[in-house]
């Protein structure tokens, strides 16, 4: 599982520290707009450009049909079938998301309604972790962090973000339940202070719960190293949907130290 995941950050990279493309670009989230109609300004008759009734009809005419288009998008609306107008699932997921800070080790992050606190010790494979949340009825649908203390003062004395992610692979395939396990993409990004953040995706085929995703975010603060581990199914029957992997990334996103350092 992804919180077994461990290794030295004793030793120093000599490699330089690259810049690395995001990984992802948090949803920014923002109301969507009705599209404004457009009507083409007919050329009128020069010879009924002065006729009173002729411009009362038209203006007639005009106003009739915007309405009956207004009724028409009122009616697609409730209908729901106006695709892609009001993400209504965005929109749900930022109150999904709930706000979880350790005071005594000095993190935070957010965590989805529908996952539950759980004791570590009474999960398996998850003695190690500092807290642990777990899905509701899919305990194999989990965020863990694991807090351990390190002789570093940041991830840079350690090396670049791709250079941790391979450590992290190496010690995933080292497990006997792993069959394989693949990076998928790396980032660094700032948390509080300028708080060197890095962040991985990979996927892991294993023996215990079959193919998983898996969204990871690591930063030493205080002479501590913080790993976060979002383990989420996906399988290529029942593959991760496109809405819940929105919301487990505003949580790797969220990801940093309580306060500033």
């Amino acid at each position: 599982m992804a919180l077994q995941v461990s290794f030295s950050f004793t030793s120093h990279n000599p490699c330089q520290r690259n810049h690395t493309p995001k990984l992802f670009s948090p949803k920014i989230f923002s109301s969507t707009s009705l599209p404004i109609a457009s009507f083409s300004n007919q050329k009128q008759n020069p010879e009924s450009s002065n006729d009173p009734q002729k411009e009362t009809l038209i203006l007639s005419l005009g106003s009739s049909k915007r309405r009956k288009l207004n009724l028409s998008v009122i009616a697609l609306l409730v209908n729901g079938s106006l695709p892609n107008l009001f993400n209504n699932s965005i929109l749900a997921q930022e109150l999904e998301l709930e706000r979880y800070t350790d005071s005594k080790e000095d993190f935070t992050l957010l965590t989805p309604s529908s996952y539950v606190k759980v004791i570590p010790s009474l999960s398996v494979d998850k003695a190690g972790a500092t807290v642990l949340f777990e899905e509701v009825g899919k305990g194999s649908n989990n965020i863990g962090v694991v807090v351990t203390p390190v002789r570093l003062t940041s991830l840079g004395e350690f090396g670049n973000p791709q250079f941790v992610a391979d450590k992290l692979i190496q010690a995933e395939k080292k497990k006997e339940s792993t069959k394989d396990a693949e990076v998928i993409a790396v980032a660094e990004r700032s948390g509080h202070g300028g708080l060197q953040v890095y962040e991985f995706e990979y996927k892991v085929d294993s023996t215990r719960g079959g193919m998983k995703r898996i969204f990871s975010a690591a930063f030493v603060s205080s002479r501590k190293l913080y790993l976060l581990n979002i383990a989420h199914s996906d399988k290529p029957e029942s593959p991760l949907d496109s809405d819940t992997r929105t919301i487990l990334e505003e949580v790797l996103h969220s990801f940093d130290a309580a306060t500033m350092t």
